[in-house]
């Protein structure tokens, strides 16, 4: 079998490869910290066939976005309403996007 010729995107922003103690020690935050927002739904960590739970850059930016919402004044509960906003909000302009995109090729025809 011949080499795949792309070239290996080691840094892809949703692949998960940082454990809790280097994901926490990079956002400067103690791992219980970390284990609390995933208990309250903030952040879903992929986990390891033995559990070990590992982050990736996408799961970094949120919790960086946590820490901008707590430095706000909002707490947990009030955190997790607008991440959930937001993510509503980007699947919303993407399917504007693609409706806009339909209208375009509709009348170009």
């Amino acid at each position: 079998m011949a080499p795949d010729s792309r070239p290996l995107d080691r840094h892809a922003s949703d692949h998960a490869v940082y454990g809790i103690s280097v994901a926490a020690e990079l956002m400067n935050l103690a791992p219980q910290t970390l284990r609390v927002y995933e208990a309250r739904g903030l952040i879903e960590p992929s986990r390891t066939a033995g559990g070990t739970r590992r982050y990736s850059d996408d799961d970094l930016g949120r919790i960086q976005r946590i820490g901008e919402l707590l430095a706000g004044g909002l707490n947990l509960a009030g955190i997790k309403l607008v991440l959930e906003m937001e993510v509503e909000n980007q699947r919303l302009h993407s399917e504007l996007g693609d409706v806009r995109k339909r209208l375009e090729r509709y009348e170009d025809s």
